[in-house]
């Protein structure tokens, strides 16, 4: 393993459309189009309306990872109700050639940060012995909290697969925000199979980490938000509906 800084660029900055404690009230709906989502940023996640399937944003292009398998380029103008996106630029970048585990290679990349209180983008990329994924079906009203509708995700894992694993390390105290800890979605180099990620194991690849110093939030303006009841207790719940991630 080896790390090497290769970015000076200072904009590390991520773009967030709701929050995640508004997703786990049942909040569905929003009103940013991927396209807009996109003028944003070139790497993320998320998820889109109604609760249809995982959102993941690699290079640019928006894929739509469903409950029934099927993997599609979003169209832009699709929704989202909860997303984040960023320039992915590394500043950081970790080589791994022995086979390592989803546990052993988020402490690898927490040594690496080294603070608990500095976010980042993370994107994994090589060949996975396996990746344990779930995406969660569409939902219909009146939606369920996204602890419920997370009890019936569909389940699936991904062997001997090569493909790219993105999304974000939080801090604890931005738990309300967004899903403290790591969020993680993986898309297969065929862009055909994925979802949010349950567990994995990477036999060989790469890592690369790009820290987040500013975080821009855009807060829905629709009734179903305004009248939301949003808790500002939420570990527990975020903790099941992510599956412990």
């Amino acid at each position: 393993m080896s790390n090497a800084a290769i970015d000076t660029n200072d904009d590390y900055s991520v773009y967030q459309t709701s929050t995640i404690s508004a997703l786990l009230a049942g909040v569905y709906d929003g009103t940013v189009t991927v396209s807009e989502l996109l003028a944003h940023g070139d790497f993320g996640l998320g998820t889109f309306n109604h609760l249809d399937g995982e959102m993941i944003v690699l290079d640019g292009v928006c894929y739509h990872l469903r409950s029934d398998g099927s993997v599609t380029v979003a169209t832009g103008t699709e929704h989202t109700p909860f997303a984040a996106v960023t320039y992915f630029h590394a500043k950081h970048e970790l080589a791994i050639d022995t086979v390592t585990t989803r546990h052993a290679l988020t402490a690898l990349i927490d040594g690496t940060i080294n603070s608990a209180n500095v976010g980042a983008s993370i994107r994994i990329s090589g060949t996975f012995d396996s990746v344990r994924t779930r995406t969660v079906g569409e939902q219909k009203k009146p939606y369920p909290p996204l602890v419920d509708a997370a009890a019936g995700q569909a389940e699936n894992t991904l062997t001997q697969v090569t493909g790219t694993i993105a999304g974000y390390r939080t801090p604890p105290f931005e738990d309300e925000i967004s899903v403290a800890g790591y969020h993680l979605h993986f898309i297969d180099d065929s862009r055909t199979r994925g979802g949010h990620v349950l567990d994995f194991v990477l036999s060989s690849g790469k890592v690369e980490i790009s820290p987040i110093s500013e975080l821009h939030l855009s807060l829905p303006e629709t009734t179903e938000f305004l009248d939301a009841t949003i808790s500002t207790d939420v570990a527990a719940d975020e903790n099941q509906a992510e599956g412990g991630s």
